[in-house]
């Protein structure tokens, strides 16, 4: 069973390769799919008649390569890795929502924004369905006012 194995590693790698890319479409972060790229190499290493430690090596070798040189182009090029991009609620402000509970000076009531309801003050009154725009935020409540 181990010569089978042995003989056909190519099929193995191709697992390895296919797996570390199923699992990196959950993580996102392109640190599995450096293990693919491996592994794309080890097969091409196995198709060709090399011996397994050589194999290993050359899996090694290039997933190391593409942790160092593929990930950080990869993560510039598609998550654009700024470090004062607005995420979860701070990208909020500026947006605009539509109140569907009405919104009372001292009480809150609650705004509508892609879908999503957040609490929500203001220093004015405003009815129900009024296109508002967000001023700020503390913590999960926001503060609108009226565009």
């Amino acid at each position: 069973m181990i010569e089978y194995f042995l003989e056909n590693m190519w099929q193995v790698w191709a697992i390895i390769a296919i797996v570390c890319l199923i699992l990196e479409l959950s993580s996102g972060d392109f640190f599995i799919i450096c293990f693919s790229i491996g592994g794309v190499f080890a097969l091409i290493g196995a198709a060709l008649g090399i011996n397994i430690y050589w194999q290993l090596f050359i899996f090694a070798f290039f997933s190391l390569l593409s942790v160092i040189f593929v990930r950080p182009v990869a993560l510039r090029w598609l998550h654009k890795n700024d470090p004062n991009k607005a995420s979860n609620a701070d990208a909020l402000l500026g947006r605009t929502g539509r109140v569907t509970e009405e919104i009372k000076t001292g009480n809150s009531g609650y705004v509508q924004i892609d879908g999503d309801l957040w609490k929500a003050v203001s220093n004015e009154n405003i009815s129900k369905g009024e296109t508002v725009r967000v001023i700020g935020r503390e913590s999960t409540i926001i503060t609108v006012e009226t565009l």
